[in-house]
């Protein structure tokens, strides 16, 4: 590595500093269960509470409320490393540490950041947050509250929730008179169930679920912020979550990458190296420039926004760049290592699978070139 690029992935020694730690972390305890978790489809909570022992599910969180009290890059770095090892793990992590921790950070009263964020930053609790609906996302919202008294009545239904079937916690968006309003909902209230996990093709280290909310009873108190200031709380975190959703594509791409040229290194056909076919050299040399390519992307973007500070454009267009990158990298991967690659020895197989969701998941990369379209006409205007 440059000293130029590690001066954009880690631009303070403190960020350097994090990454070894989470780079460490990775190889010696995410990486060896990842290949279980994945065939068995469920979380790793323990490894979850060992995140929180590092103090990695509050990186965004200031210092004086226990979380490391780094920026949104710091927080881009973390899932870079994680992915190199398990994205499904670290899908897991972003719909704990980012969608709910941050976002709940910052949208919540200091009465409420007591009541929940220590647990949710040990990793005690899991944590989720509740958006897509069977038939919505946040177009035609459907799920509603009313106030009643002392109280506020939820009903609707949210799907596709990652981290659902084991959390704790739920931030959950609802419509309050047709205004868009977030609450925080806990298990065990009455009217909240949630089904058993939904099974997908990949991220299986992640569970993914519905939330039934049956005129679920939530405290007044629970409500975040004000009535109807749910879109802002929303529109800032996507900031957020893009560039670490970007940050897997990242790891699967760096990982993947890494397997190919190894195995192209060393694999011989008629008394050479692969590495020296022509075909192969294209998978090698189109991958890395991608990669190279994303990695800078969502590294400059990252320095640029904050919980006070929005590119939209920016984190658009490093998820819409990055996540094909990870899937074209890991199926490149896949040509170059042949039937082994198909197989699960070399894990390629595994990060090819994972990283389909990244054109999915946080907005589809359709939806991305229509908010940067839009944006760029609008700018233009201006």
């Amino acid at each position: 590595m440059t000293d130029a690029m590690f001066t954009l992935e880690n631009p303070t020694e403190e960020h350097a500093l994090l990454r070894r730690t989470v780079r460490d972390f990775a190889q010696s305890e995410i990486d060896p269960q990842a290949d279980a978790h994945d065939r068995s489809g469920e979380l790793n909570k323990a490894l979850l509470r060992r995140c929180g022992e590092l103090g990695l599910l509050g990186v965004t969180v200031p210092a004086e409320w226990g979380g490391g009290g780094l920026d949104v890059l710091g927080s881009v770095l973390v899932h870079h490393e994680i992915a190199k090892s398990d994205p499904g793990f670290g899908l897991a992590y972003l719909a704990h540490a980012v969608l709910f921790v941050n976002n709940f950070f910052y949208a919540a009263n200091d009465e409420q950041r007591r009541r929940y964020l220590d647990k949710t930053l040990t990793g005690e609790h899991v944590a989720c947050m509740c958006m897509t609906e069977p038939d919505y996302g946040t177009d035609g919202m459907q799920t509603s509250a009313r106030r009643d008294g002392d109280h506020y009545v939820l009903s609707g239904r949210k799907a596709l929730i990652t981290n659902a079937p084991d959390a704790h916690l739920f931030l959950v968006y609802a419509k309050v008179g047709g205004r868009i309003s977030a609450f925080v909902a806990e298990r065990g209230m009455p009217g909240l169930s949630t089904p058993p996990r939904t099974h997908k093709m990949g991220m299986r280290a992640s569970t993914l679920g519905e939330v039934v909310l049956d005129d679920c009873i939530v405290p007044r108190e629970n409500l975040l912020g004000e009535e109807g200031g749910g879109v802002v709380h929303m529109m800032r975190n996507l900031e957020a979550e893009r560039l670490t959703l970007a940050a897997l594509s990242l790891g699967i791409a760096d990982r993947c990458l890494d397997v190919m040229i190894r195995y192209a290194a060393e694999r011989k056909a008629f008394g050479k190296p692969i590495a020296e076919f022509g075909q192969i050299q294209r998978y090698v040399a189109d991958s890395f420039a991608k990669t190279e390519a994303a990695r800078t992307l969502i590294y400059t973007v990252a320095r640029d926004v904050s919980a006070t500070e929005r590119n939209r454009i920016g984190t658009d267009a490093a998820k819409l760049f990055a996540a094909p990158v990870g899937k074209e990298v890991a199926d490149n991967a896949m040509q170059v290592l042949g039937g082994w690659g198909y197989c699960d020895e070399y894990k390629v197989e595994r990060f090819l699978r994972d990283a389909k969701l990244l054109e999915i998941g946080g907005g589809t990369i359709e939806a991305h070139q229509k908010n940067l379209t839009r944006d760029l006409v609008k700018r233009l205007g201006a």
